[in-house]
Formats: C-alpha cells, structure tokens, sequence
C-alpha cells in the first residue's frame, strides 16, 4: 500500500468524481482509477460503488475512509513538527477563539507575534466554548483562547491571561442611561439580549443576575457581540458584554455603564492538550503571549 494510493483515495471520496478528482490532482484519470482498483485488490473489497455519474463509499470504504483521514493527519502533523523543528520560525500555528475575542484581542496579539517572526502562518477556527475544547482534545487545533478558564478539566491545561470587566448596555433612551454606573438589580425588571446556550457569556450573565437576587427575562438571543449590541442600541432590552466587544464604534451604539453590585468579570486564557509537548512554533506563541499580557499587567 502506497500513500499515493491513499491520497487518491481521499481525493476521489471527497468528490465523488474520479475526473474531478484527476483534475485537482493535476494527474491523468486512468492513473487515478488504477491506484484505486489496486487499492481495492489489496484490501479485498470494493470502496466505491457507482450511483449515476458519481461514486459513492461502500459501507467498508467509509470505514476504510475513517481511517485513512486519521493517518493522514497524523503524518500531516508529522511533517509539520519536522519542519518547525528544524525552523520553528516559519512554521503554522493553528488557534481557535470565540467570536468576542476576535474583534480586537487576537489580531492584536497576532499582529505583535508577526513583527518578530513574519514567517509564521497562522490557521484561525472561530468557536464556542465547547467546541473550542472539543478540538483542542483531538487536534484539530494547537491552542485556544477561552473564556473563562475552565478551573479543571482532565485532558486540557491553561494559564490564565487576563481577567476582563463586563459592563451593563441599555438603549440610549433608556431612564439610566445617564448615569455612570449601575447596580445589576436595577435592570432585574428590563427584557435582556442574551447569547445563546452555547456561549460562556450567558452563564456568566446568569450567574450574575442571580447574585443580584433575579432571574433574567430572556427576550431575544444571538451569536454575535454585534447582533447583541445592535438590538440593545434598538431599543430591544439591555445586557452585559465584555470591555473588548465594546471597544469599536458603529452607526447604531448602546450606551455602557459600570456594574458596581456585584461587579462582574470574566476570565480569558489559553488552553493546550494536557501530557502533551506543543509545536515548537506554537509553544513559541504561548510563551509570548504569556510575557504580552504580564508585561501590560492585566492580569488580576
């Protein structure tokens, strides 16, 4: 069996077309049947059926597909060590954040990070907090910024970075929105914009507000700190959101107040695999960003 055979093999799975799948791969179509078929004669059993014009997986070709796709990226991974090793300043880092951590915080850590090393590519996957872990576990990722810092957890580790202040958002008409800050209790009768279940904010908020002695009326939900702040400043209810989704401008702002009682804050970190050495490139990142954020005394 030759690796050939199962790049072949996972192009043509990939698009169901042996011709489409000669086309990407820059290489005549009877080369790529013939790799096929001596594939399917080694493993003795047949990968493809065909449906139509197309090709589809047997139910052994999906099974073969499986693992293939995890060798695969192993290897991937292999080669990618090797080179960083050899060079870790050209090498990739891959990092995952959640969406209120990508307006400012990451492109300006990244920004700071390629100054000194322009070579270093950077692959970026936007996600919530759950699946933010989920791919650092099986290596989908390097590392991740998360938030908040999951205290314990038995198959990925984190230092904490900074620990950020939330603020309450209200409509600019609203009868508060002139003072300068807030006691969490007094919106405990104003319809809240919430992210939805899949986002650590809401259980932060939530968690506030029972503090505060109230359950929320939760009357509208989003996934962006922009379609939250945007049907706040519409006059749709009020929420609390992060110092850093509140630092750019648009046409339509809600008005920010400081939570004196209880004050609330959110911690932000990066996570890694546990028992496990990073890339040497992406270990270079973490130990910058660990001297970023000491050296600017952010964290409390």
């Amino acid at each position: 069996m030759e690796l050939r055979q199962l790049q072949y093999f996972l192009k043509v799975a990939k698009k169901q077309h042996v011709t489409q799948a000669s086309e990407e791969l820059h290489i005549a179509q009877s080369a790529v049947s013939r790799q096929i078929h001596q594939l399917e004669e080694e493993l003795g059993v047949s990968l493809f059926v065909q449906r139509g014009r197309n090709l589809q997986l047997t139910s052994a070709g999906k099974l073969f597909l499986g693992r293939v796709e995890g060798i695969m990226s192993e290897l991937e991974r292999a080669v990618r060590e090797v080179q960083e090793f050899l060079d870790p300043a050209k090498g990739e880092i891959r990092i995952g954040f959640p969406h209120s951590l990508g307006i400012s915080l990451l492109p300006t850590v990244v920004a700071g990070f390629r100054r000194i090393y322009p070579e270093v590519k950077f692959r970026f996957r936007q996600g919530t907090y759950k699946s933010l872990i989920r791919d650092v576990i099986e290596r989908e990722i390097d590392l991740a910024f998360i938030s908040p810092l999951p205290e314990r957890h038995d198959r990925v580790i984190g230092e904490l970075l900074l620990t950020e202040e939330l603020f309450a958002i209200l409509p600019a008409g609203h009868p508060l929105a002139n003072q300068s800050e807030i006691r969490l209790d007094e919106l405990s009768e104003e319809p809240f914009v919430l992210f939805s279940e899949a986002y650590s904010l809401r259980s932060i908020v939530l968690s506030a507000c029972e503090r505060a002695g109230f359950r929320p009326r939760i009357e509208f939900e989003g996934e962006e700190t922009d379609t939250i702040r945007g049907l706040v400043a519409a006059g749709m209810g009020v929420s609390l959101l992060p110092e850093m989704a509140l630092s750019e401008t648009s046409a339509l702002e809600p008005v920010k107040l400081r939570v004196t009682e209880p004050a609330v804050t959110r911690t932000v970190g990066i996570i890694r695999r546990s028992g496990e050495a990073l890339p040497p490139v992406a270990e270079g990142f973490r130990r910058y960003l660990n001297d970023y954020f000491r050296s600017r005394s952010v964290v409390k």
